[in-house]
């Protein structure tokens, strides 16, 4: 059983930036593909961005293309979102989530999420 903790998120104003972080316990965390999703109020969770085991691939929804960058350190069992250029439609409960299957949709464990607000 993997346990995920997000951190670092908070209030930013637009255009700021954030960087949240997700460390891993319970499990072998190079074994497992990592990925961000979002869910605004009101609406259905939505992906973010992902990373595979090793970390040399990743993938992004069109929202957060060129503005995040999703990475990890094995050594630490953490995977980041560096958030920049935030505008007030990112802001969301920010979840992280781990899987085996190797599909950037499919996950087995999620964390309980971070908020994130960013204001006009």
């Amino acid at each position: 059983q993997v346990q995920l903790v997000e951190s670092g998120g908070g209030l930013v104003q637009a255009g700021g930036s954030l960087r949240l972080s997700c460390t891993a316990s319970g499990g072998s965390f190079s074994n497992y593909f990592m990925g961000w999703f979002r869910q605004a109020p009101k609406k259905e969770r939505e992906f973010v961005a992902a990373i595979s085991w090793s970390g040399g691939l990743t993938n992004y929804a069109d929202s957060g293309k060129g503005r995040f960058t999703i990475s990890r350190d094995n050594a630490k069992n953490t995977v980041y979102l560096q958030m920049n250029s935030l505008k007030p439609e990112d802001t969301a409960v920010y979840y992280c989530a781990a899987g085996t299957s190797g599909s950037v949709y499919q996950y087995d464990y999620w964390g309980q999420g971070t908020q994130v607000t960013v204001s006009s």
